[in-house]
Order: C-alpha cells, then sequence, then structure tokens
C-alpha cells in the first residue's frame, strides 16, 4: 500500500533522539509505523502540490489501497477534496473521506446551513469575505466568536477571537483576513461544556464514547475554549491543566449526543472516519459547532484514545480504517 503525506511531514529513517511526543510528523509516524508492525508492506509518498507526481507512483506502484493523511492542498485546507476526488478518478481505493463530504464539512457555513434546514441547533452566524466592503456586521447579538471560514486545528484561535463590540469583531475579522488568510465567520458564542464525537464507518456507523475538554486550572480572565494554546502549546496545557477525557454524563444524554453526531456525521455525507464536535450548554441544550473529517489520528489524541475507551486498540483502529476503504471502493 502508499501511504500519502505532505512531504514535509515524512517521518525520518532514524527517529533517534527525536521526542516522539513532539514532532511535527508524530501521526505520520504512528500510522506507517503501526501498519508496518502489523505486517502491511508500506510504501511512504511525500506529496506537494504536484498531482503528476503522484499519478506517476500510482501508475508504477499499482497500490491496492492509499492510507491519505493529507489535510489541504496548496496550504488550503478546503482544497483537500481535489486529492481524493483525484484518487476517485483513478480507482485508487483511499481511507478516509471522500470529497463530497470533505467539501461540506470543510465550509463551517455550508455545514452550518444545511444542517440547521433540518433542525440541528447550530450557533446564529455570518460570513466575512475577505475583500469584502461591508460598513458595519449584522445586528446579531454579542458575544460572538471569530473563526476562519475553513481552517480547523483551532488556526487563529485566540481569546480575543470572542468579541462583545461591533470595533472588537471589525478588528477580529480583520486579523484573519489578514493572518490567517481566509474568510472568516463570526457565531454566536455557546457558553458550555466542549464535547467531541468520534464516528468510524461508511453506511453502519459507530460512534465512540463522548470525550470532553477540560481545563483543571482555568485562568478566572479567560473563556475556556480550545484555542491555538491549548490545542498545541505544551507549556500551556501544563499551566492550565488542559487534557480531554470521557465525559461524565447521564447514560441518557450520551446516547443522544451520540445519535445527533450519526445523524450529522449522515447528513454531511461523510465517509470512513470523522469527529463531530458539540457545546452542551447549562441548560442542556447540545449545539453544533464544526465537523472534522480525517481528524487527528495520532496514537494518543482524542480519536485514538476515545477508540480504545470503546475497547478498540490503535492497532485495531488503524486497520478498520483501511478495511473501510477496502469495503467502500470494492469494484462492482
Amino acid at each position: 500500500m502508499l501511504v500519502i503525506v505532505h512531504e514535509e511531514l515524512i517521518p525520518p529513517d532514524d527517529i533517534d533522539g527525536y521526542d516522539l511526543t513532539r514532532v511535527a510528523w508524530k501521526m505520520e509516524f504512528d500510522v506507517i509505523e503501526t501498519l508496518g508492525m502489523m505486517g502491511h508492506e508500506v510504501t511512504t509518498v511525500g506529496a506537494s502540490d504536484d498531482v503528476s507526481m503522484l499519478d506517476r507512483v500510482i501508475g508504477h506502484a499499482k497500490p491496492h489501497v492509499i492510507f491519505n493523511l493529507l489535510e489541504d492542498f496548496g496550504d488550503v485546507a478546503v482544497n483537500d477534496q481535489h486529492w481524493v476526488s483525484f484518487l476517485e478518478l483513478r480507482g485508487v481505493p483511499y481511507t478516509g473521506c471522500n470529497p463530497r463530504g470533505l467539501l461540506l464539512a470543510r465550509d463551517k457555513a455550508i455545514s452550518k446551513k444545511l444542517l440547521a434546514f433540518d433542525g440541528v441547533r447550530v450557533p446564529a452566524f455570518d460570513v466575512y469575505r475577505m475583500g469584502e466592503r461591508r460598513e458595519r456586521g449584522p445586528r446579531r447579538e454579542f458575544p460572538q466568536i471569530v473563526k476562519s471560514l475553513v481552517f480547523d486545528g483551532s488556526v487563529g484561535i485566540g481569546q480575543a477571537s470572542v468579541v462583545t463590540t461591533e470595533k472588537a469583531l471589525r478588528e477580529r475579522v480583520s486579523f484573519v483576513h489578514r493572518e490567517v488568510g481566509s474568510d472568516a465567520i463570526a457565531e454566536e458564542f455557546v457558553d458550555g461544556r466542549e464535547l467531541y464525537v468520534g464516528v468510524l464507518g461508511n453506511e453502519r456507523l459507530q460512534t465512540f464514547p463522548v470525550w470532553e475538554l477540560h481545563f483543571d486550572r482555568p485562568p478566572k480572565t479567560t473563556r475556556l475554549i480550545a484555542t491555538d494554546r491549548v490545542k498545541w502549546s505544551d507549556r500551556y496545557q501544563e499551566r492550565v491543566g488542559v487534557r480531554t477525557a470521557e465525559a461524565e454524563l447521564p447514560a441518557r444524554k450520551a446516547k443522544e449526543i451520540q445519535r445527533l453526531a450519526r445523524r450529522i456525521y449522515r447528513l454531511l455525507e461523510l465517509t470512513g472516519y470523522g469527529r463531530i464536535d458539540f457545546r452542551l450548554t447549562e441548560g442542556g441544550e447540545v449545539v453544533f459547532l464544526e465537523a472534522n473529517p480525517n481528524p487527528q489520528l495520532a496514537y494518543g489524541e482524542d480519536f485514538a484514545e476515545s477508540a480504545e475507551k470503546r475497547g478498540i486498540s490503535y492497532e485495531s483502529l488503524v486497520q478498520r480504517i483501511l478495511n473501510l476503504a477496502l469495503r467502500q471502493h470494492r469494484p462492482g
């Protein structure tokens, strides 16, 4: 099989001297190493934005399946659909989500419009396009949270992303346009517990236990949101006690959230594996935040940890994702 990764994330042949918990290529290493340990014949290919190179490799290697670990195309997250569209045209089985599901889920406005039409509770929102001239924003209630429309992984999200005035809203939208380089979405800020649900499958779906983001030592002056530092700064995580674990919920509520995650997964036409993010308000309302097809797959991260809580080891998880790819693209 081929494992395709971004060329800058190819793990080195010799890993001596590296702290494998901190390297940028941890997910790639974990997947490649696990596939090899399970007896699969693995060839790793580093992809740039040159599709013709990948075409040549596929033509030469004739892989039975491709394990797709690409997260963007040309540094644009929403364009990762183009990689899998190419694989679809090539007729090669691949892991993870199909191009249509990627397109619907990556754009936070499209996904929320589709889900709201079907009665799913989503935050009220407005989109601010780059280069668009607007004298003032819509008259929505504050606070709002301003994010990139298409980037995930908390890119561009900080405490300043939660705004309470029109002036702060304009400033943060400008920040996203300038520093992140994408359109912005300003959503109603939903206060509450941040929950994640992992989903595995194509037609038949399996959900993992509801997972929750915790702050054991939260600063009193900050909002409890998944900022860029919360996601990626080891020092900050240690300081405020960031951790994730199974959410302590009544069994009925947990099942309700899992059912909703499966419903959203189907409405957005996702396949392979994904993670659905929610907020649970103090009043018990479950609000959709975003869908993440092909979420972070490293050992020890939320998706793998919640799978293990469900009784699925990391090795079994990787193999199941591989099996789903082969079933999804079976000839005839």
